[in-house]
């Protein structure tokens, strides 16, 4: 495996598992302490893994395979961390306007189209995928009981996932500048 500045870096399947196995502990702690949570730590390291797992092992490495680990944990909590504050400013959005009404026809309209086009790209995903999207996100399971509950492995869950994000990211790409317009909506009025 090549690790100098510059080079790409392959790791084969059963190198994966020894790298796997040597830095899990350390990645395991080092999410912890970002996040406090031993399940969603478990899941930042879980999540780095098969991504490398779907590149094929092969990997763009400008420094050590050590930091490359470190650095896309991190990057794997500051994504969950972003998402989950753009998770809540969206229930305060929809706290704020339940019960009243939105403060203009354009931005009702909006709104209703965003979550028609939201409903309609999470049922055009294939029915396992759909399921475990929902599991995760709607009913928020960690992904170890997902896959008890649909009687599936824990990696066979990760993939899905993944596979359900991508699609949605590529379908819901042209609803960006509404959703940023509803989230700094959500800020003027706080």
């Amino acid at each position: 495996m090549q690790t100098s500045q510059g080079n790409n870096g392959l790791i084969k399947d059963h190198d994966l598992d020894r790298v796997y196995l040597e830095h899990y502990d350390a990645l395991y702690r080092y999410a912890y302490t970002m996040l406090n949570d031993d399940m969603l730590a478990e899941e930042m390291v879980h999540q780095v893994f098969l991504k490398i797992l779907e590149k094929g092992g092969l990997l763009a490495i400008h420094t050590s395979l050590k930091a490359y680990l470190y650095r896309s944990v991190n990057n794997e909590c500051l994504n969950y961390l972003k998402h989950q504050k753009v998770k809540n400013a969206f229930t305060l959005f929809n706290a704020g306007t339940t019960g009243r009404q939105t403060e203009t026809p354009a931005a009702t309209l909006q709104l209703r189209e965003l979550e028609q086009q939201l409903r309609k790209a999470i049922n055009g995903l294939p029915e396992q995928c759909r399921t475990i999207f929902q599991l995760s996100r709607f009913e928020e399971l960690k992904y170890a009981e997902i896959a008890t509950q649909l009687n599936l492995s824990v990696k066979t869950v990760e993939t899905q996932m993944s596979r359900a994000l991508k699609k949605l990211r590529t379908q819901l790409a042209d609803y960006l500048p509404l959703i940023l317009w509803l989230l700094m909506n959500v800020n003027i009025r706080l």
